[in-house]
């Protein structure tokens, strides 16, 4: 039986939505680093459009040498790039990352309009769905977890004692409504002292497990502009961070919240959804703010149990004003602008909440500063830099103990 060849035919159909996903990650989680000073814009809802996402699924393509060499010279040649086959295939490409779930362009539903990728929606502003931060936040925590094991983590401990199947090592008198988890041996001491016909319901002993209980968090990004500035980039890390701990909360504390903000000039809360998204700026750090737009997410999430986990790398450098205007110093550590900046931890302590700070560089204010926000609010605070910030944070997630008085 003779052999049929079939023409070869380039394309990319062996490229699945995730394998799309992991080629433009870095993409989708820049933090402006890249071009730091002609992408700037001090506007909260800006983002990446249909056009930003094909640049970067053409870039990926040529990186990894995918493209073939025709395909390239017709589209240098070509007056109109949607209508040459690359331009073509990336239209699909897009749309396969569409279709797949992981990207919403709106105006560009094929389930409204009947039809594919349409090339005059390039301007479009590129949305993330749950799927797709769902994706990078698995990436980020496997590669954050990597060095810690394979174990899932527990739940958090408490300062309480319960009966439970946990067994804390110690012991208690039975009393009506616990769970009825007896410690053999200290029961069997009673019955052998007073006899069996003697015991009462006091004389059965049962183990004590940790109390556990659910943990609000919310985390705190600093992305003011010196985040990506000399020469590092600091936020990309931050951002990844904040997306693994999602995951991990999500995934093996199904009774806790985390809820995400930012703060710079001034301070906002971010959805999960537009997280990867966000870039620094505007300038300026106003941790006061941030600490007090903390304080209020904590307020509308239930649960005894809460704290703030804070990164940064530079010392307050700016208030709001009771009249709403922001007042300014970025140099040496302002009496004003830090007085009212422990008046917020202040008062995250009253509220039973402790302030965790991760500190991203090393210079004098800051670590002064750190130092009285963390006496103030018995949180901890420490120095890592952006290559080993995950481990960190979520090392101390995970092992987070409270002390028995």
């Amino acid at each position: 039986m003779p052999v049929r060849y079939s023409k070869y035919e380039p394309g990319f159909d062996d490229l699945s939505g995730a394998d799309l996903m992991d080629m433009i990650q870095d993409f989708l989680m820049d933090s402006g680093f890249s071009d730091p000073y002609n992408r700037y814009q001090p506007d909260p809802n800006r983002g990446p459009t249909a056009e930003d996402l094909m640049d970067a699924l053409l870039q990926a393509l040529l990186e990894q040498d995918r493209i073939p060499e025709e395909w390239l010279q017709e589209a240098r040649n070509a007056q109109n790039f949607q209508e040459t086959r690359l331009g073509q295939e990336l239209q699909r490409l897009m749309q396969r990352l569409q279709d797949e779930g992981f990207i919403r362009l709106p105006g560009n539903d094929p389930t409204e309009s009947g039809q594919g990728f349409q090339g005059e929606a390039q301007d479009t502003r590129l949305e993330l769905t749950n799927k797709s931060v769902d994706f990078l936040g698995l990436k980020s925590l496997r590669t954050l977890l990597g060095s810690l094991g394979k174990n899932a983590p527990g739940a958090h401990v408490t300062r309480h004692y319960a009966s439970g199947v946990e067994s804390s090592g110690e012991t208690k008198p039975y009393e009506f409504g616990d769970q009825p988890n007896i410690n053999i041996g200290e029961t069997l001491k009673k019955v052998i002292m007073k006899g069996l016909e003697n015991i009462e319901e006091g004389d059965l002993t049962i183990e004590l497990a940790e109390y556990t209980a659910a943990m609000n968090t919310v985390v705190l990004l600093d992305c003011s502009h010196s985040m990506i500035l000399y020469g590092e980039d600091r936020f990309t890390p931050a951002k990844r961070v904040a997306l693994g701990l999602a995951h991990l909360i999500r995934t093996q504390y199904p009774g806790d919240q985390v809820r995400f903000g930012v703060f710079h000039d001034s301070a906002e809360e971010v959805p999960l959804g537009r997280l990867p998204t966000v870039q620094v700026g505007p300038y300026h750090t106003n941790t006061a703010e941030g600490l007090k737009l903390a304080r209020k997410m904590l307020k509308k999430m239930s649960g005894e149990m809460k704290q703030i986990i804070m990164i940064t790398d530079g010392k307050p450098s700016a208030l709001t004003l009771p009249s709403g205007q922001i007042y300014k110093n970025a140099w040496g550590l302002d009496p004003v602008i830090l007085a009212e900046t422990l008046k917020e931890a202040t008062l995250a302590r009253k509220e039973g909440i402790p302030i965790h700070t991760f500190m991203l560089a090393r210079e004098p204010e800051l670590l002064a500063f750190v130092k009285k926000l963390t006496q103030i609010t018995k949180g901890k605070a420490y120095m890592t830099t952006p290559g080993n910030i995950g481990r960190y944070v979520l090392m101390d997630f995970l092992n987070r103990k409270v002390s028995r008085n």
